[in-house]
């Protein structure tokens, strides 16, 4: 039997950097991913935090030599005809300001060839069936494509699977999300843009003119190609992916405006995933930790998920380290608190975007600078900096604000 320091399930974002940050340590990886590379996830606009993590990691000039990969500098909101933006430059918390858009099926792949270039072993199309625990190592029983079985052993775990959620199936840790269910239609489109007020180096986030709770992204690529989707629930957002998505985002002015010569069949399918929000009982257990969309997926609206995922990596690798040189580790201190500190930040505002309250905020006009520096922070991803007033109080803070900025948009 095979045996390595740590076995990490899945190799997106969070699996390949924290192989790459056990790497570093000199620990012996190994990644089982269920599928072939490259393939399309969704979670393309990444947040500017998250080039912090992957400079920590070694990886971000290989993700950066990526032709087709848009610099990003900020958010872009859209209602009707009002438009509001967010420079990340210009925020509460120290650190990167820009990163990037990216094809996920491309990015991704850059990060597995990296990790594999520093040691780690990728291995593709061979997924996890069962885990054993009960011992001082961790026994997994692996399948692969080609109907092949195999055990390894590890002393540590990770759960990288995203939507797979791998361990959270097979130990029984999933809970229901408290986010309402959900439906996301998308596709990647010939944008052609060439509306000279258009700002190719922001994402774009849409509200829909008369249901507030509708909303689609616009995220640009460096090669006239643009990610388009819808995002509402499934009672509001019935029918064909295609016939949907133009709908909605013809809808929009300035969408509409934008898009105008657009080419929308590509050589990319019209997609949808449905129930995406997740939760599970506990992030970690004997010998395992749950990392990213394994653990918990909120929402796409603020493109939160990579880089939850990205610092959920940050955080576990040094406790792997410790933990594999005999120190006992207090996971529920070390890990899931300081975790759930960006979360549910997040969420406060996932929760205030679809009742409105958010978007008052988003869409209000001469608003307070330091505060508009204190929230493009938090979307910029820096919400684990409890020293910012609207992560360590964000439910408060974020309703204080909006019933100002309600009243100030009732009486305009």
């Amino acid at each position: 039997m095979e045996k390595f320091d740590v076995v990490i399930i899945g190799a997106g974002p969070s699996g390949t950097v924290s192989a790459a940050l056990l790497r570093q340590q000199g620990l012996s990886v190994l990644l089982l991913e269920k599928q072939h590379f490259p393939r399309f996830v969704i979670g393309e606009s990444l947040l500017s935090y998250a080039m912090d993590i992957l400079e920590q990691a070694g990886l971000a000039d290989a993700v950066r030599a990526e032709p087709t990969f848009q610099f990003k500098n900020g958010a872009a909101f859209s209602w009707g005809e009002r438009y509001a933006y967010f420079d990340f430059n210009q925020k509460f918390t120290s650190g990167p300001g820009t990163t990037l858009q990216v094809r996920r099926a491309i990015f991704d792949k850059i990060l597995a060839d990296e990790v594999m270039k520093k040691g780690a072993v990728v291995r593709y199309g061979h997924s996890v069936e069962a885990v054993d625990n009960h011992n001082d190592s961790v026994i997994l029983t692996v399948n692969t494509d080609q109907s092949e079985h195999y055990q390894v052993e590890a002393r540590f775990v990770l759960d990288a699977s995203g939507y797979g959620r791998v361990l959270p199936r097979l130990f029984n840790l999933d809970i229901p999300s408290n986010l309402p269910m959900r439906i996301a239609h998308f596709t990647h489109i010939e944008d052609n843009i060439s509306d000279p007020t258009y700002d190719r180096n922001k994402i774009l986030i849409t509200t829909h003119p008369e249901h507030r709770d509708i909303w689609l992204w616009l995220i640009p690529f460096a090669d006239n190609r643009c990610s388009i989707g819808v995002v509402g629930l499934p009672e509001k957002l019935t029918g064909e992916s295609e016939s949907v998505l133009k709908q909605f985002a013809l809808d929009s002015p300035v969408l509409k405006r934008l898009l105008v010569n657009a080419k929308w069949e590509t050589d990319f399918p019209y997609l949808n995933i449905k129930g995406y929000s997740a939760n599970v009982k506990s992030l970690h257990g004997k010998n395992f930790a749950l990392l990213g969309n394994a653990a918990e997926f909120l929402d796409p609206v603020f493109s939160s998920g990579v880089t939850i995922a990205l610092h959920s990596a940050r955080l576990a690798a040094p406790l792997i380290v410790r933990q594999l040189a005999g120190e006992q580790i207090n996971w529920q201190k070390e890990f899931t608190e300081p975790l759930m500190v960006g979360v549910n930040a997040f969420r406060t505002y996932v929760n205030g975007w679809y009742d409105g309250s958010f978007q008052d905020v988003v869409y209000a006009k001469n608003a307070n600078p330091e505060i508009r520096a204190m929230i493009s922070s938090i979307l910029a991803g820096y919400a684990w900096d409890t020293s910012n007033p609207y992560v360590a109080k964000s439910d408060s803070r974020l309703k204080a604000l909006a019933e100002i900025c309600g009243i100030a948009r009732i009486t305009a």
